[in-house]
Formats: structure tokens, C-alpha cells, sequence
């Protein structure tokens, strides 16, 4: 399970792209003369808050019908929703702008934007090359919420999406309502949600108190696919491809943007 924290892995990515590109643009500025690490080091900052500012920005202006019917979502960046290379044209942007005139300050700046790059490609490098690694969509015997059994390899042959949840995990229950709209629109992707450690009658009473119509709700009392996927918490989702391989990982909350990026990624839906 690659995942970190409630944030995408991707934005955790970003994050240590940002503080490699500071760092070594600190360390070329010590060169320069009176305050010019400091403001090397103040060029790089804005630089790279523009930057995820923009990227963030063209990310919503893209998915914007689906931010209008929740304009809050707008603010969960856990979702991933991040358009990078937007993110990375607004700062080279920014700091060709600001440092135009102040030749001495483009060598430390443009050394911290590479490494910035260079951090980024090679994290992504490697989270693609873990991917490879990553488990299949296990091979579990769990139970309809009828109390039929149900092994989880039904569903291969088709994109799968797996979330795991609980009625008593708060972003788990705000998340609902996306799963219910996507099952709609993605009718030749399983969308299958497996609650994790509580009874038929619980979950029942909730979906029946929240109107919730949902085609594909397992149980898994003893929470054996968190084991089998090696998940630390809810909600967690997954995505496996046809061929049962999983291509991407989530945990915590999903935005309806950001599930559509996903699928759209990775399933060319």
C-alpha cells in the first residue's frame, strides 16, 4: 500500500520537491554577496507557492462542473488535484520575471528549480517502479451485506475501484455520496466498498438513515483486506485495472474531481 498519511502520495511528492529546490538554492546563494541567500532563498518560496497555487487552479478550472456542486472540495488538495506542469511553467515564469534584472541571483534560484525537478522525477521514478510491486486485488472470501458470500476475484475482468470504510470514520461517510454518483456515470467500473469490522444490521441502518443506493457493499468483519493491502487507516481506496492489478492507491478522503482524474489516468474513463 504506497500511501502517506490523509495526503496523496503524489502531493507528498510535490512537498519534497519544494523543500529540495529551497535547500539547494540556500546552499548556491551562501556564495553571493551581503543578503543575496536570503533573497535568493525569498525568490524559490514564492516561486514555488505560486506554483502550487497555479497548479491547484488549473486543476479546479478543469474539473469545475463537478467542484460547483461541492465549491468546498475546492479546498481538500489531500485529493491530489494538482496539475504539475501548470504548477512548474508559472514558477520558471515567476522567476525569470524577478530575476531579469539580478543576474546573480539566477544561478542559485535556477540550480534549487532543478533539483526541484530532479527530486520530483525520481520520486515518481521510484513510486512507479514500488507500483510494480504492488498487491493484487486479493484473494478473499467476504460476504454481501445479505449474508451471501462473495470472493473479491468476481470482479475481475473490469476496472475495479475498492474502498475501504465504517460507519464511524467521519471522512469515510462525507465520501459516500461521491461513490454513489460515480457508480452512475462509470457503469463498466466495479465501484465495490467493503466495510471493515462492523455487523449487516449497523451499516444497513446507515445507508437505509443516509439514502444511500449503493451496488456492491461487502463486509469484512475481521478487516482482512487492510491486512492483505497493508492499509493504516480509513478511508483507503484502491484501484485495480482488468487484469486485477492495482495502479493506484488513496488514503483518505476522495473528492469527485479527484476520482475522475484518476479514472481518467488510468482507466481512460
Amino acid at each position: 500500500m504506497i500511501s502517506m498519511g490523509p495526503f496523496s502520495i503524489r502531493v507528498v511528492i510535490v512537498v519534497v520537491a519544494a523543500m529540495a529546490a529551497w535547500l539547494i538554492t540556500r546552499l548556491v546563494a551562501r556564495q553571493l554577496p551581503d543578503s543575496g541567500a536570503k533573497t535568493a532563498s525569498g525568490v524559490i518560496l514564492d516561486a514555488l507557492f505560486i506554483g502550487l497555487i497555479t497548479a491547484r487552479i488549473a486543476f479546479v478550472l478543469v474539473w469545475w462542473k463537478d467542484y460547483l456542486a461541492n465549491p468546498l472540495a475546492m479546498l481538500a488538495v489531500g485529493d491530489g488535484g494538482f496539475y504539475v506542469t501548470a504548477g512548474v511553467l508559472a514558477s520558471i515564469s515567476w522567476v525569470w520575471w524577478k530575476t531579469r534584472s539580478k543576474q546573480l541571483l539566477r544561478k542559485p534560484v535556477y540550480a534549487g528549480i532543478l533539483a526541484g525537478l530532479l527530486a520530483w522525477g525520481a520520486a515518481n521514478g521510484t513510486l512507479a517502479f514500488l507500483q510494480r510491486s504492488a498487491p493484487s486485488l486479493p484473494v478473499l472470501q467476504l460476504s454481501t451485506i445479505d449474508s451471501q458470500p462473495i470472493a473479491l476475484t468476481r470482479f475481475a475482468g473490469q476496472p475495479v475501484v475498492v474502498n475501504l470504510w465504517a460507519t464511524w470514520c467521519p471522512p469515510c461517510r462525507r465520501e459516500m455520496p461521491v461513490f454513489v454518483k460515480a457508480q452512475a456515470e462509470y457503469p463498466n467500473i466495479a465501484f465495490v466498498l467493503i466495510n471493515q469490522g462492523e455487523t449487516a444490521q449497523v451499516i444497513k441502518n446507515y445507508l437505509d438513515a443516509q439514502g444511500l443506493k449503493l451496488q456492491h457493499i461487502l463486509l469484512d468483519p475481521a478487516s482482512l483486506v487492510m491486512q492483505e493491502i497493508g492499509s493504516r487507516g480509513l478511508p483507503t481506496t484502491l484501484f485495480f485495472d482488468a487484469k486485477g492489478r492495482m495502479v493506484h492507491s488513496h488514503m483518505g478522503e476522495l473528492t469527485m474531481p479527484g476520482l475522475k482524474s484518476t479514472l481518467n489516468s488510468h482507466f481512460g474513463q
